[in-house]
């Protein structure tokens, strides 16, 4: 009897589904689920509960749904308009748009950027409220818009990004590289579908043809000349690429080719980013310089903690003259709590949130590099991050 109940032990251990996102320590996330009652967790939990229950009564998402269509005339090819372009005042048809760096254009809306970070925000929130609750609801929500988003044959996006951040006016309305970092929000969205391997609504189906998707999707990222020359910017988009490609490949099974990516990492992209003294030549010649300077931060702190959950820790790695990402955190800590007068680069709009955004990298920065007790102490005396913030639910409680 002894023996046949190890026996047992050890199927349900091999046949149970694993857990395996990238970005997130499934450790800790485990430890933080058996403690939602507690003053630490509970108002995040409640908080990602409302943000799910919103999911459940939201419509879903399609690319075939937006009011614009691509220049092909495909209404399943992805299409978007530059952020920060406008009609030229001086053009009767306003055609070509022109640049107005950090002003966001309102037309946005009429096309597919909006809906897919709606869209991917939502499975994240529903697929993490799945796994802390348990409740098959929020699960069946995530994949019925995973569904009409990339599978259904009527509503499924194309996977290209062609005709990202189009230009109106200039270069047939296409191939512009600078596009592909629209569906950065696939990669929070990847990581959490994962927690859906226990719902009876997420399909062995469904998984395979999400997969095959993104196996399809990763193919261009590798081979279209607009992606390869994303792949080739020297600034934030080439980080971006990096994290996006690495997981797209982890989510279709080439983790070898993911890894590649990882190990290169360091060298091909943030130390030729980052000076000695820690800044961003790249970024710091924005019009909002503080922002970009912490964006491309965000995108080497995905990396390393996806690095570290596949058991590679490049976070502390640092050049021959000392270019790393700690130098870079440093070179703005002093920003913070000063007046964006104080700040000797631009930063038109938005100096509170970016404020902000720096206050959460030192948060995930000190839950992957727990020796930084610095970063602890600056996002204790700065962030405004509170008890219900879900952000939690992920990293732990940081105090």
């Amino acid at each position: 009897m002894k023996k046949l109940y190890t026996i047992l032990i050890v199927v349900l251990a091999i046949s149970a589904p694993l857990h395996s996102q990238w970005m997130w320590n499934n450790s800790k996330m485990k430890n933080i689920k058996l403690q939602l009652n507690s003053e630490d967790y509970k108002p995040a939990y409640e908080n990602l509960l409302q943000q799910a229950d919103s999911a459940l009564k939201g419509k879903d998402y399609s690319v075939t749904y937006k009011e614009g269509i691509a220049p092909s005339g495909n209404k399943h090819d992805y299409v978007s308009l530059s952020r920060y372009v406008w009609p030229d005042p001086e053009k009767p048809d306003g055609l070509p748009y022109i640049h107005k760096d950090g002003q966001s254009n309102p037309e946005l809306e009429k096309y597919d950027r909006n809906p897919l970070g709606t869209m991917a925000t939502s499975v994240f929130n529903l697929s993490l409220a799945y796994y802390y609750s348990g409740e098959e609801r929020y699960a069946k929500k995530a994949v019925e818009l995973l569904r009409v988003w990339f599978i259904n044959k009527d509503t499924k996006m194309n996977p290209q990004l062609e005709y990202a951040q189009f230009v109106p006016g200039t270069n047939d309305n296409k191939e512009r590289a600078a596009g592909l970092i629209d569906s950065y929000s696939f990669v929070k969205m990847l990581n959490a579908i994962p927690l859906l391997e226990t719902s009876k609504s997420y399909t062995k189906q469904d998984k395979k043809r999400l997969q095959q998707w993104f196996t399809d999707f990763s193919d261009w990222w590798q081979t279209a000349d607009q992606a390869i020359a994303e792949r080739d910017a020297t600034n934030n988009h080439g980080l971006a690429y990096d994290i996006q490609l690495t997981t797209y490949l982890l989510f279709s099974g080439n983790k070898q080719a993911a890894l590649k990516i990882i190990n290169d990492f360091p060298e091909k992209r943030m130390f030729t980013q980052i000076e000695p003294d820690g800044k961003q030549p790249h970024e710091l010649r924005r019009t909002l310089a503080f922002h970009y300077s912490v964006y491309n931060i965000q995108f080497m702190v995905d990396m390393f903690a996806t690095a570290q959950n596949l058991g590679t820790n490049i976070i502390g790695q640092e050049s021959a003259d000392g270019r790393s990402l700690y130098k870079a955190v440093d070179f703005l800590t002093p920003y913070l709590g000063k007046t964006i007068s104080e700040w000797p680069y631009q930063q038109i709009s938005g100096w509170d949130k970016a404020q902000q955004d720096l206050c959460y990298e030192l948060f995930r920065i000190s839950s992957i590099s727990p020796v930084h007790s610095d970063y602890r102490n600056l996002y204790k005396k700065y962030s405004t991050q509170g008890v219900s913030d879900i952000n939690r639910l992920l990293y732990g409680f940081n105090y």
